[in-house]
């Protein structure tokens, strides 16, 4: 009720006070928001009673669940204990010590990481890529190579939305009208073979073909002036998009070759995700720094961590009587509270073997999912690893065309689903559909999930005959608008 008596709705009130991230304000304005009241387990529940599967963990975040006690137990004790302290000018909590060893650890042990040194804490996968984006340069700064400026993308990435890692991020939909990406910021190729491959090319060449375009681009703009290359091992937002055969280990040794760091973001993949504690490890990848954030606590805490290897630790070390304090800092850097809850996170983790049970419910799902859609005539691709499944959508299989940009049958296919129990996500770069509940979802779950999603393809079939149709009037349409997706980032 406002001060003149009136009683408004809660979707009312949504929409007259607040701006949404990632949300069309012309569709919220005319749909209102769904509002979600309550969650357990894998489950959400709306202020409408529909119990719902979340099958994308909030965004690839929620990994042991919804509603764990332990957590709220523990959060309670960290406030009354310490609600808050700084680590500027070298003040430190036991929570934040122990989580940092905790993850140097972890990242040692589980990925082979054993050069990882220091970590160095945010509140957000941004602003833990924006601490990266700064330390590469200082870095390059302290050893008197300040030239050694530009950071290498790839389109389709996805490494946050501030102004520095909104750059990274290799989606034109996060840049439209921000003036981003920043100068600086270089974007090679998505590696995504189903779709970018050329007609009869190999995966390996495919693998090449990408490896020498980044080689050029080196050469091009002069092995002096880079600094690093940035990548997650399996592109979430771009659409679970997995390397293909053979990209890592070259790219790596072309990195090492023209000393180039490489900044591994494992935000979505890190804490199991992929049936791996961190891709890290099952990639066998060798960064210069790791940036973590989500299953960190699983979203319990807003929290975000980046890895430094001893190299960059030496520089920063060694030129410290010089240069003095590292400037850089955030008022929630290592926060008692999120640090303590993210070291119970990992002990739920480790407890419940939820990084094997993702890698075995995982799969269980990937393998229902092909069982019923992937003979779909829409349905390009089923991939994934661990919990990180997606689902690819095509116009025509046959003759290879993919739908127009602006048709939109995955966010047909997600509306429908949510209508019917499901939660997946419609991804902005491709026509892809995410499913990434959180790590504790049983085989059970994994079936009627499953089902609710192939129920869904077949209820908007019809819908996408449509859009179909009119994306396969033309292949050379189609393709040119694929070719304008790399020269929007490219600058041809």
């Amino acid at each position: 009720m406002d001060k003149s008596g009136h009683n408004y709705r809660l979707h009312d009130i949504d929409r007259e006070t607040l701006l949404h991230p990632n949300t069309s304000i012309a569709d919220h304005l005319r749909k209102g928001p769904h509002i979600v009241s309550t969650a357990d387990g894998v489950h959400i529940r709306d202020v409408d009673g529909h119990q719902i599967i979340d099958c994308v963990a909030g965004l690839w975040c929620v990994n042991i669940g919804y509603g764990r006690s332990e957590m709220a137990e523990a959060a309670k004790s960290a406030i009354e204990r310490l609600a808050y302290s700084h680590i500027f000018a070298g003040t430190s909590n036991e929570p934040v010590i122990r989580l940092a060893e905790r993850i140097l650890s972890l990242l040692r042990e589980k990925a082979g990481a054993t050069d990882l040194s220091r970590v160095f804490f945010g509140s957000g996968g941004s602003d833990a890529n924006d601490t990266n984006f700064k330390l590469v340069r200082y870095y390059n700064n302290l050893r008197g190579k300040p030239q050694k400026k530009k950071i290498i993308s790839r389109l389709g990435a996805y490494h946050g939305l501030t102004f520095a890692s909104g750059s990274m991020t290799g989606i034109s939909a996060y840049h439209r009208a921000f003036d981003l990406p920043l100068p600086d910021v270089l974007h090679v190729s998505c590696p995504h073979y189903f779709r970018f491959a050329n007609d009869g090319e190999s995966e390996d060449a495919y693998t090449d073909r990408l490896v020498a375009e980044i080689k050029a681009l080196i050469e091009k703009e002069g092995s002096e002036t880079i600094a690093a290359f940035i990548a997650e091992p399996i592109m979430g937002t771009g659409g679970v998009l997995l390397p293909p055969r053979g990209y890592f280990e070259k790219v790596q040794e072309l990195l090492r070759a023209e000393d180039i760091l490489f900044i591994v973001d494992e935000v979505i993949t890190g804490f199991g995700r992929t049936g791996h504690w961190f891709a890290t490890g099952a990639m066998n990848l060798k960064p210069d720094i790791v940036t973590l954030a989500k299953g960190l606590t699983s979203a319990y805490f807003p929290l975000s961590a980046s890895a430094i290897s001893e190299r960059i630790w030496n520089v920063l070390k060694d030129a410290s009587p010089e240069f003095g304090p590292v400037m850089h800092g955030f008022t929630y850097s290592g926060h008692p509270v999120g640090a303590s809850l993210g070291l119970v996170n990992i002990d739920i983790i480790e407890r419940e073997g939820l990084v094997e049970q993702a890698a075995e419910v995982g799969s269980y799902l990937k393998s229902l999912l092909v069982e019923r859609v992937d003979d779909h005539p829409y349905v390009g691709e089923v991939r994934g690893s661990g919990q990180m499944i997606g689902v690819e959508l095509i116009a025509d299989k046959a003759q290879r065309v993919f739908f127009r940009p602006d048709a939109g049958p995955h966010r047909v296919l997600a509306s429908k689903a949510l209508e019917l129990g499901l939660v997946t996500r419609a991804l902005p770069f491709v026509d892809v559909n995410s499913l990434s509940p959180p790590l504790t979802m049983t085989r059970s779950e994994a079936e009627r999930a499953a089902d609710i999603f192939a129920d869904a393809l077949a209820a908007v079939t019809p819908q996408l005959n449509g859009l179909a149709d009119s994306s396969k009037t033309s292949v050379t349409a189609d393709r040119l608008g694929d070719r304008l997706l790399y020269e929007m980032f490219l600058r041809i």
